[in-house]
């Protein structure tokens, strides 16, 4: 028979084990300042969209120029100076985590050089007025400034590399949503199998911590606002199931195309963008540009805007609107910059599910399908189908939802599963790929998706 611990013994114990307790301050300390990193971050994102949405109402065709040559100057200091910036930051983190990484490679990945360029340049990407989120990013750069936590532990603590990692990029999510419950689930379901027991209280605990800093500066509003759900009959499961079908396969296939379109092939493009980086992201840029123009900037920036207008109940979005922002999101990341997935991917999903319900003439009434939309393609482009619907859940407070929302998700991301791998685990592999074979040290600032020529360092 197992014996009950002895009340008085347990508090000594605990007590008497003072590394114990300097480490849980250490976590905690690091936690409020992921948070706040994070927080820091957003405010930054915001006022570059907010300046890239000034100098187009000042001069509407100013984009033309104004996109492209963000899109090369970001392209070339990513590739130049910070090759572990690029793309969403989520692949980096599930990278650092493998247990082939060694200690002194783990800053390709992650660190705190890392975390302030990946801010920098994402915000300077909005500014630009790239198709990109800041929510992924957030993951990276968190987990940055948690990593950081290590060397302060003392010796012999039971918190390790590991566990700080999944705090951080989990705290990322949480904080970027201001949904801690999204983070907790996001580190079980995208960047850790399982919790270890001893410090699962400790890690969920820094989690929501870093979370609560986004609350208590940015207030406990939901991120697009309250979606109204009228009293859901039977004539809405047909619209519902196309939603969940046509976002599933849409995100399948985007989901393919990005990984494609990441780590190249021999088509002429990809030789193009593997010989002339820099020359390859200023085309980017170019055509993005034009599709803003074309759009009526609709598909500038990360769609917040479109995404909110669609929840409050305004279905009039540009024609061609979903067509239009998933090939300017898919021309930003191939162009090589820093930059995230999650909101152009709920924009994109909300954009669907209106076209949806605008073709089964539900008109005022789309709500839930805008919300099945946005969770659907999110789950499906992640194949993180937890995380989405409950990121979906906290953003509009679509509590009333919270099965269709599940199924929604859980459906897409099996669709999803048929034609794409999943993204970010996939990509994570690219990432390790760029750790430096032990004959060759010079190849530490290699990258697999652009390698650098005499166009970056200025050689000839």
């Amino acid at each position: 028979m197992h014996r009950q611990p002895d009340f008085v013994a347990a508090i000594r114990n605990d007590l008497s084990d003072w590394r114990q307790w300097v480490g849980r301050a250490v976590v905690m300390a690091y936690a409020v300042a992921a948070g706040l990193a994070v927080v820091a971050f957003t405010w930054l994102s915001q006022r570059a969209l907010d300046g890239f949405d000034s100098l187009r109402n000042w001069q509407p065709l100013l984009p033309l120029l104004w996109t492209p040559a963000w899109t090369t100057a970001s392209a070339w200091i990513t590739l130049r100076f910070v090759p572990g910036a690029t793309g969403s930051g989520i692949p980096q983190v599930m990278a650092a985590l493998s247990p082939n990484v060694a200690v002194e490679h783990r800053s390709l990945f992650v660190s705190l050089r890392l975390s302030l360029a990946k801010a920098l340049l994402t915000a300077g990407g909005l500014f630009g007025g790239l198709a990109i989120g800041r929510e992924g990013p957030s993951v990276q750069i968190a987990a940055g400034v948690m990593q950081h936590a290590e060397r302060w532990l003392p010796r012999r603590s039971a918190i390790n590399h590991h566990g700080l990692l999944v705090a951080g990029g989990a705290a990322g999510i949480a904080a970027a949503f201001n949904a801690p419950l999204a983070g907790v689930m996001f580190a079980i379901e995208e960047l850790t199998q399982k919790f270890e027991q001893r410090n699962s209280g400790l890690i969920i605990a820094a989690i929501v911590l870093s979370g609560l800093m986004a609350v208590s500066v940015f207030g406990n509003a939901t991120y697009f606002g309250i979606i109204r759900v009228p009293r859901i009959g039977l004539d809405y499961v047909l619209p519902a199931v196309a939603v969940i079908l046509g976002a599933g396969l849409l995100g399948g296939l985007f989901s393919r195309l990005l990984y494609v379109s990441i780590v190249g092939g021999a088509d002429r493009f990809s030789g193009w963008r593997r010989s002339h980086p820099i020359r390859f992201a200023a085309g980017c840029g170019l055509a993005i540009a034009i599709i803003g123009v074309v759009s009526g900037g609709s598909t500038f920036g990360s769609g917040y805007d479109y995404t909110r207008r669609l929840v409050d109940g305004h279905v009039d979005v540009p024609l061609l609107y979903v067509t239009l922002r998933i090939v300017a999101t898919w021309l930003a990341v191939w162009s090589g910059v820093p930059g995230g997935l999650f909101a152009p991917s709920l924009a994109i999903g909300a954009g669907f599910g209106a076209d949806v319900s605008q073709l089964m003439h539900l008109g005022q009434a789309s709500g839930p399908l805008i919300a099945l939309g946005m969770t659907a393609f999110l789950a499906a482009v992640t194949q993180a189908p937890i995380t989405s619907f409950i990121i979906v859940m906290e953003m509009v407070d679509g509590h009333a939802m919270v099965l269709s929302l599940m199924a929604g998700a859980l459906g897409a991301s099996l669709v999803a599963r048929w034609l794409s791998r999943p993204l970010y685990s996939a990509l994570a592999q690219v990432q390790l790929g760029r750790i430096p074979a032990p004959s060759d040290p010079a190849d530490v600032a290699a990258t697999p998706v652009a390698p650098v020529d005499p166009e970056v360092t200025g050689h000839h």
